[in-house]
């Protein structure tokens, strides 16, 4: 957490939590989906190092057949703005665009907690 994020915490001011789901995609065989959610992981993870507008980032690969998505990134945000300096930074673009091409059926929330 970052230390604006945890003054705000502290404090009881409200952030941004951004919760954003998806599904494999059928095209894909389940070694590939299994293959492509790994990189995934691991470029989303990486833009948690690369951001400063991120307080916590996590990224969850299903594991359990109850589930019906696949892929679950839980994010915290200090403001609306950081939200959206976070959307619109570079390296989000372009792992959005891969994201794009690997999995589908995005869903997303973003809230005040």
């Amino acid at each position: 957490m970052t230390q604006a994020g945890l003054v705000r915490r502290l404090w009881g001011i409200k952030m941004i939590r951004h919760i954003v789901m998806w599904k494999y995609k059928n095209e894909f065989s389940e070694a590939e989906n299994k293959e492509n959610v790994l990189r995934v992981k691991r470029e989303l993870e990486a833009l948690a190092i690369g951001i400063d507008a991120i307080v916590e980032f996590k990224v969850y690969i299903n594991e359990l057949a109850s589930s019906n998505m696949d892929v679950v990134l839980n994010s915290l945000f200090e403001s609306e703005a950081a939200l959206s300096a976070y959307q619109m930074h570079p390296e989000h673009q372009r792992v959005g665009a891969y994201v794009g091409t690997v999995l589908q059926e995005r869903v997303c929330i973003d809230y005040y907690e």
